[in-house]
């Protein structure tokens, strides 16, 4: 399921500190499919404002990922590995060019896997800061630390646009990344659970883990279809899948990447 897509002329290609980046030309339609629905309830029917709201979700979605799969990169290259990033339709990879010259111990692979929600954690603490000391209320998505923090005391935005921008930059650099750290392979949190029993020197831990995942996996993906959230229903229903089928085999979903 999560596995590099085959490059193509249409995708865009750069590097950043360094680092060699792809995007696949369906990460742009995907990121908007994703965001329709929201982006409707924000335009309240206007179709003009509907495709500006799009332009702004699509860019928060290519900028947030990006950051997470930077902080997955930079760690490599902490670790001595060099990785390249691709964005496509199922979110984004770091894949490691140089893992066949150096294998990491899994502490450190560990802390490859948590970099990812770090850095978008970290981005999203960033914008609230400036925020704040501007004087601006912060649209932060959690109410409970919201309302502890003060974080809605503040300045309102001149414009909804603005105030959207806001709005999906911190629901994006939240939420995404507490979902990825959900412990079902080959999200982060899976990672992180194998790592940790690797680490702590058990010696069935792919295994662990592989179970932990279709347990954990079939559980949020009954919830998601209960609740009304069918994407996430069909996703971690897909992801449980492979780690059912992982475990069938012998194999699970992430080995190949260390």
């Amino acid at each position: 399921m999560l596995a590099e897509p085959q490059s193509t002329a249409a995708d865009l290609q750069f590097e950043l500190l360094g680092i060699r980046i792809r995007v696949s030309a369906w990460f742009w339609l995907a990121a908007g499919l994703l965001g329709w629905s929201v982006c409707q309830s924000f335009s309240l029917g206007d179709q003009r404002t509907l495709l500006q709201m799009l332009a702004i979700w699509i860019g928060v979605v290519f900028v947030s990922l990006l950051v997470h799969e930077m902080g997955h990169a930079l760690a490599y290259r902490r670790f001595g590995q060099s990785a390249e990033i691709v964005l496509y339709h199922f979110g984004g990879l770091a894949i490691p060019t140089t893992w066949g010259r150096r294998h990491l111990k899994p502490a450190q692979r560990l802390l490859v896997a948590a970099a990812g929600p770090l850095a978008q954690f970290s981005f999203a603490a960033l914008v609230v800061v400036m925020l704040k000391v501007a004087g601006y209320a912060a649209p932060f998505p959690i109410p409970v630390i919201s309302s502890a923090l003060g974080l809605y005391v503040g300045r309102d935005f001149s414009s909804p646009l603005v105030y959207a921008l806001f709005d999906f930059v911190l629901y994006v650099n939240v939420f995404w990344p507490l979902l990825n750290l959900i412990p079902v392979p080959p999200l982060d949190g899976g990672q992180i659970v194998r790592e940790g029993l690797l680490a702590a020197g058990v010696s069935d831990a792919h295994r662990i883990a592989g179970i932990l995942g279709v347990v954990v996996g079939g559980a949020v993906a009954w919830w998601g279809y209960t609740r009304g959230q069918p994407f996430l229903g069909i996703m971690f229903a897909m992801l449980a899948a492979s780690c059912f089928q992982g475990l069938s085999a012998g194999d699970v979903p992430w080995k190949r990447w260390n």
